[in-house]
């Protein structure tokens, strides 16, 4: 992890908003890391966008001195990627919920994996819609009693990090929000790969859903052992439920999307005619 001279402290990347999250929210503890995390690299507020769409966690935009976008329901990532794209100077950050991300946006998560853009999404996951008072969202676990499952829920429920290493992340981590320092130096890894980072942060509802009790005990530190470059033992991890493993899971360097454009952009230099187009592709 690179910690960078602290020329501006976690205080300074908060805006005059104030987090409007429940009390004893999850949220706060990633929002806590994710101010820690800025400061450590020494970011320069005005070079770092973070991009959200609809939801509690999808607030954290307002909550920041940075540039901020609140999008449309599910749509954050396809406006991150066009934004990196554009500008590629930019720090670009996604944050969202599970039904944000894993629901309405599960196509744009599973795309922006593949397409490894360069860009960190942090996706709090409390496995239920708390905004919209506690119906089961695609993570809720099976059997659990909610506002839209009086009886139960009977679907299964996905696994945000599996899905991205399955899909092609080249990082994926999971933190807590109850360990504030240990969710502080993945999102400062994160920010630091060259690539799609995605941190599953659990983050309890701690009015419609879990408690962090029932977190910690099932909480396991991922061991020093681990091979980050192995995918196959990474899913394994990503997978269990009890022990729930926490850590950095996967990581690994391969081209990224924004590489491959800068390429392509080269190659296409002064070839003005589709004539020209067609033979440099041939």
């Amino acid at each position: 992890m690179t910690v960078a001279q602290q020329k501006f402290s976690p205080s300074d990347y908060k805006s005059d908003i104030k987090p409007v999250w429940c009390a004893g929210c999850g949220d706060y503890g990633v929002y806590t890391a994710l101010t820690n995390a800025l400061s450590l690299k020494g970011y320069n507020p005005w070079e770092v966008a973070l991009i959200s769409g609809i939801g509690c966690a999808s607030r954290t935009p307002s909550f920041l001195k940075v540039y901020g976008f609140h999008t449309v329901h599910g749509r954050a990532l396809a406006i991150a990627t066009g934004l990196k794209i554009a500008r590629p100077d930019l720090h670009v950050i996604v944050a969202g919920g599970d039904g944000d991300g894993i629901s309405i946006g599960g196509g744009h998560f599973i795309h922006a994996s593949r397409r490894n853009i360069e860009l960190s999404y942090i996706m709090m996951n409390n496995s239920i819609y708390g905004q919209t008072k506690g119906q089961a969202s695609p993570t809720t676990l099976e059997d659990a009693v909610t506002r839209s499952t009086p009886y139960g829920a009977f679907d299964k429920p996905l696994n945000p990090s599996a899905i991205a290493i399955v899909a092609g992340a080249s990082f994926v981590a999971r933190g807590f929000a109850g360990n504030p320092k240990q969710l502080t130096e993945l999102i400062v890894r994160a920010f630091e790969h060259k690539g799609f980072a995605f941190v599953e942060a659990i983050s309890p509802c701690v009015t419609f859903n879990n408690t962090y009790s029932s977190i910690k005990a099932r909480a396991k530190n991922i061991e020093e052992s681990h091979s980050v470059t192995n995918k196959i033992e990474a899913l394994d991890l990503a997978l269990r439920e009890n022990p729930l493993y926490f850590g950095l899971l996967y990581d690994v360097q391969i081209p990224t999307m924004n590489e491959k454009i800068r390429a392509l952009n080269e190659k296409m230099k002064g070839k003005t005619t589709l004539e020209q187009l067609l033979t440099s592709s041939a």
